[in-house]
């Protein structure tokens, strides 16, 4: 899964395989690696997704996810342009 916010500030999410990293045309090069820093992912590696829900602004479309796993469950939200993940 890829969660990430947009330009208009809403939730990105797309369910996708990790990829090779890449150029973007002389900017600067996107890396691909596994995960070094904790996240409130990292406890559910492994554990089927048993529920998800949204929610939406009429404006900017989808501002929330909330994902359930059979041992809990983690909130993304996007609050001022950036991604916030809570437990």
């Amino acid at each position: 899964m890829h969660v990430t916010t947009g330009s208009d500030w809403c939730l990105i999410v797309e369910s996708a395989s990790p990829h090779e990293g890449y150029d973007t045309d002389g900017w600067r090069h996107v890396e691909v690696a596994p995960m070094g820093d904790p996240t409130p992912f990292a406890a559910y590696l492994g554990e089927a997704v048993l529920a998800v829900s949204e929610e939406f602004e009429p404006k900017t479309g989808r501002i929330a996810l909330e994902v359930t796993f059979a041992s809990g469950r983690i909130r993304c939200d996007s609050w001022a342009g950036g991604l916030r993940l809570s437990e």
